[in-house]
């Protein structure tokens, strides 16, 4: 059992998990920020371009509520608003990826020709190896 909860204490201290929760953490902040642009901006637009058509309203009803039982509704128009809260967060995180892909390569090429400028050039290696095998000979 120490060596379980040991195990666990290695695994929730690594960068790995600590950077997961904070990923989680933003992902549902930027999922509010989504589902606010998509309710708020799209829809309208989308509903004004197409004849003032409200989407989070739009259901086919199959029973009207009786009493105490509850509507039964296929509530289409939350599924649009799902599925373009969807569109726009998986567009985004594309976005993002590309954009932090495009700045690894450039990192990583700045790297490779600061690596480059510091090592001698080989007539220097040459000339070192040389002297270095006269001194031997002395």
């Amino acid at each position: 059992m120490k060596r379980f909860l040991k195990e666990f204490q290695e695994f929730a201290i690594k960068g790995n998990s600590i950077d997961l929760a904070i990923g989680v953490v933003i992902g549902t902040a930027f999922g509010k920020i989504t589902t606010s642009l998509v309710e708020d901006i799209i829809n309208p637009i989308i509903g004004f371009l197409f004849g003032n058509i409200d989407f989070s309203d739009k259901a086919i009803i199959l029973r009207q509520a009786i009493g105490d039982a509850p509507e039964v509704a296929i509530r289409y128009g939350a599924l649009i608003t799902v599925l373009l809260n969807f569109f726009l967060v998986g567009l985004a995180l594309f976005i993002l990826v590309k954009q932090i892909n495009k700045l690894r390569a450039r990192f990583a090429e700045d790297e490779k020709d600061i690596a480059k400028r510091s090592e001698p050039k080989e007539e220097v290696v040459l000339l070192r190896d040389i002297k270095n095998i006269l001194e031997k000979q002395s």
